[in-house]
């Protein structure tokens, strides 16, 4: 199932609120109409609303009245900022932003169907770069796995979370190819059911074992030593490897801890945020409280109670075993070992 399909010079993304009860597509003549999908995560997942955004951006592109470079530049500067500040946490969404603006600013065509089609090329690279990193990375992951590993993993960073195989859910599509015949237990993933709704899904129709449990029992599995390992994906990374992840993922990664369990992060470079030093530097979007309120329309809270409704947590590096990429494995010290492997010089 593509979560993202360009076709036809048009451009479709899977609305992911719907699932699993129906497979419905937005169609996307208009950038706006991307940003609106990427905030109420219509499109979901740190490396998806990157390539979203890119094509989104190129759909933008076309929408621009220009009849010289210098104010299409300009124009589609600002139709970048929106598409920018739809969530603020995952960095994917900015590095694919600026990866396309640096495409095209720098190019010295002047005619603007030009510079439409190396946006274009730009955006289908980042598509199927992701694509391929996924696919490296689960390679190195599956490494990690042993035969009938027992794979805990909380929300979903599988094919629907990227532009196709997964981060976390590829490690552990990458070990079944291998006939490691590994099983899942997903966590439900409060307040949206990302786990329920959709890592369960995708696991269903893989045909790899998987259990759903709510997330108050992920401890409580743990002590009963039904986890061999935890994985997860990632919105952003820290250069000291603090990890945000959807909230409750630092819940999970300190039972792991407590019991012994491994703890690893799948996520592409492009995740890894050098610019920040720590955990703590990173912005951590909250949303509408009536998501925590209200589920399918109905209310399960009292009217008038007050909601904290952060959509992501960060887990210390402390707590992180390893961090699998398609460059490879890596493992502490992180401040080093991310540095060395994003091409970065620490001294």
């Amino acid at each position: 199932m593509d979560a993202i399909i360009w076709e036809n010079n048009h451009l479709r993304l899977l609305d992911q609120t719907k699932l699993p009860g129906s497979i419905e597509y937005i169609d996307c003549d208009n950038y706006r109409i991307v940003a609106e999908a990427i905030k109420r995560l219509s499109v979901r997942g740190a490396p998806a609303i990157g390539a979203a955004a890119a094509y989104g951006l190129v759909v933008g592109a076309k929408q621009i009245e220009a009849t010289n470079r210098k104010t299409f530049l300009e124009k589609l500067e600002a139709i970048s900022g929106e598409l920018g500040a739809t969530r603020p946490t995952a960095v994917n969404l900015r590095w694919a932003l600026e990866r396309m603006m640096m495409r095209v600013s720098t190019a010295p065509e002047q005619d603007i169907n030009e510079l439409l089609g190396m946006m274009l090329e730009e955006a289908h690279s980042i598509y199927q770069e992701d694509v391929q990193s996924n696919r490296r990375m689960g390679e190195y992951g599956q490494e990690l796995l042993g035969v009938g590993a027992r794979i805990l993993t909380h929300c979903n960073a599988g094919a629907l979370a990227t532009a196709g195989y997964g981060t976390a859910l590829g490690v552990i599509r990458a070990a079944q190819e291998k006939g490691k015949q590994v099983s899942v237990f997903a966590d439900e993933t409060r307040p949206l059911l990302q786990g329920a709704r959709l890592t369960s899904w995708e696991m269903v129709q893989e045909g790899i074992p998987v259990t759903l449990i709510t997330d108050n029992m992920a401890g409580y599995l743990m002590a009963q030593k039904k986890i061999d390992c935890v994985i997860v994906g990632a919105d952003r990374i820290t250069a000291n490897g603090d990890v945000a992840n959807k909230i409750g993922t630092y819940g999970v990664a300190v039972l792991a801890k407590y019991h012994n369990i491994p703890f690893y992060v799948a996520a592409p470079l492009s995740t890894i945020d050098m610019c920040l030093s720590a955990g703590e530097e990173i912005p951590i979007e909250e949303r509408n409280p009536q998501e925590v309120t209200h589920h399918g329309g109905q209310p399960m809270a009292p009217e008038g109670v007050q909601v904290w409704n952060p959509a992501f947590d960060v887990t210390p590096n402390s707590l992180v075993t390893a961090i699998i990429t398609e460059m490879g494995v890596v493992y502490p010290a992180y401040v080093e070992n991310l540095a060395k492997i994003c091409g970065k010089n620490t001294k």
